[in-house]
């Protein structure tokens, strides 16, 4: 992903978790805060859809378990770029 997309994820995060602008996300993992549970993973997925156009399968849905991870699906699906 182009260092802008990252942030753009990032922000996706902080917003749907409920984090503080800044705050550090690339290290997150499903769980790693109350806000990350079942249904904040909806959310999160939900917002990472509409934010960056693409709709994910059930296997990157259950696959998306962390920021990395998160990022490397995004990734895919916006080329590799």
């Amino acid at each position: 992903m182009k260092p802008e997309q990252l942030e753009s994820l990032r922000a996706v995060f902080r917003d749907t978790l409920g984090l503080e602008t800044g705050a550090a996300v690339d290290d997150l993992a499903y769980r790693a805060l109350p806000a990350w549970d079942s249904i904040g993973h909806m959310r999160l997925v939900a917002a990472i859809e509409t934010a960056f156009d693409v709709m994910l399968d059930t296997d990157e849905v259950i696959d998306l378990s962390s920021f990395a991870k998160a990022a490397a699906i995004v990734g895919r699906h916006l080329g590799g770029a």
